[in-house]
């Protein structure tokens, strides 16, 4: 646990009660700090009293005259589409508002660390795709090197729940919109960006809301290092603006649409090959094509991020490459569950956008398309010139008929479940197929998250074989 710094003796408000509201009460206690909770599900206010925290009702007049912060727990809508009413409530009294990242970033460094011979580093991922998996190889990468290293946010554990740090240790943590969006303090020593596609677009009140909390990761603290996808405008803009001219290697580009070869720090994939570039020089290269665990254009540029993320920390090229080749890669990502009679099945439960389904479909060959779910807006109409790789599609979920008539000559079947489909494509699937789970949706329709989905799929795949 990481005891939060700053607030002895005082009260703090936590609003939110599910893992990372309850890690914030229990490292505000530890301290030294009081919690005052609340959430407004009586369930999770049951469950975070059995557990020592009663709930204070948040929503009442005059509850906020000696609480100096508001704790937010990430899911909660503090400013769009409208504001809860107790972070509503906290801004007309004037009381700052913050979330479980910012309590971590000033409270992680203590005094111990003087007495260390390597100062603790933090790695930090944002992005709107491969924030899960760049995260999770670079974790992977650092352990290969027995490097100390753990691993949190978004993915692993929550922010306050890890150890303090160990001497030469790395944090990595994978951070939402709604988490850097929120946070007050944000100081990684690394900061990576992937890359930008339209998400939530109604919690940040539109694309340019969106950007601009995954913006504050670089501009708030400013990073040592930032790792910069450049394929999309918002990203070359970035890395112009923390960048002092073309040859800063302070930011480092990554792309997998074209060649960078600048007198900058350039990290780039092409036709399956990643290559660093400094100072105008190729100084590295590896074979990604071999990689098992990182299919397709899109984990090419997960690989290109994790590389140059782990090159800031000292680590040599051969060394990442050997581990590339050990990275299994994350379930409901690109992940291989089985292959029978030439069929392979993949489950990428994790494309829940259609920018997410259309690297997962250029990622494969003679695909067999379970898609469908929660629709988002505009439905999978964006894909219509990213199916040359489909033979057939496999529809479920409430959008099963909207995506049928965005298809356009594409074959298509309405399965309705995932059960009906996974049979429907094991039944027709040949020798060189991929059965590929790449829903373009949300999951809340006939899952409660991305993941059931994929489990759910993942064991009727298992059933077949």
């Amino acid at each position: 646990m990481i005891p939060v710094q700053g607030y002895t003796g005082k009260k703090v408000a936590v609003l939110g009660l599910g893992r990372s509201g309850l890690a914030a009460a229990i490292a505000l206690e530890a301290g030294g700090a009081i919690p005052v909770v609340w959430d407004d599900n009586e369930a999770a206010r049951a469950a975070a009293e059995r557990q020592g925290y009663p709930a204070t009702d948040l929503r009442k007049a005059g509850v906020w005259d000696d609480i100096v912060s508001l704790i937010v727990s990430p899911g909660i809508p503090h400013l769009y589409p409208m504001p809860n009413p107790v972070i509503r409530n906290a801004t007309m009294a004037g009381v700052p508002v913050d979330n479980d990242i910012g309590l971590f970033f000033q409270s992680f460094a203590t005094g111990e660390w003087d007495g260390f011979d390597v100062t603790p580093r933090v790695v930090a991922i944002t992005g709107s795709n491969g924030k899960s998996t760049t995260a999770a190889l670079i974790h992977h990468i650092l352990q290969h090197a027995q490097r100390p290293t753990q691993l949190a946010g978004n993915i692993g554990r929550g922010v306050l729940d890890i150890d303090p740090a160990h001497d030469g240790e790395v944090v990595i943590l994978e951070l939402s919109s709604y988490q850097t969006e929120l946070a007050r303090s944000l100081t990684p020593d690394v900061a990576v960006f992937t890359n930008l596609s339209p998400d939530h677009l109604d919690r940040h009140g539109g694309l340019g809301g969106y950007f601009a909390a995954k913006r504050r990761l670089f501009a708030e603290g400013g990073p040592d290092r930032a790792i910069i996808g450049v394929d999309e405008d918002e990203g070359r803009f970035l890395a112009g603006q923390l960048s002092e001219g073309a040859a800063d290697d302070r930011v480092i580009r990554i792309s997998v649409d074209r060649k960078l070869t600048g007198n900058g720090w350039s990290v780039f994939a092409r036709k399956g090959y990643l290559s660093e570039y400094r100072k105008g020089r190729q100084i590295g290269s590896i074979d990604l094509r071999k990689v098992a665990g990182l299919p397709g254009a899109h984990n090419h540029q997960n690989a290109c991020a994790a590389y140059a993320a782990v090159r800031t920390l000292g680590l040599a090229p051969k060394v990442v490459e050997a581990a590339f080749h050990s990275f299994a890669g994350l379930a409901h990502r690109s992940q291989i569950v089985g292959r029978v009679a030439g069929v392979t099945y993949v489950n990428d439960s994790k494309a829940t956008n259609v920018d997410s389904a259309e690297k997962a479909l250029q990622a494969f060959k003679n695909i067999r398309w379970i898609a469908g779910g929660q629709g988002k807006a505009g439905g999978i109409e964006s894909l219509t010139d990213h199916l040359g790789n489909v033979t057939k599609a496999y529809l479920i979920g409430v959008s099963a008929d909207e995506f049928a008539s965005q298809l356009g000559d594409t074959p298509f079947e309405i399965c309705a479940t995932m059960e009906r489909a996974v049979a429907a494509a094991a039944k027709e699937a040949q020798e060189g197929d991929t059965v590929l789970l790449a829903p373009a949706a949300a999951s809340f329709d006939q899952y409660p998250d991305f993941e059931k989905r994929g489990e759910d799929f993942t064991n009727l795949v298992q059933a077949i074989l």
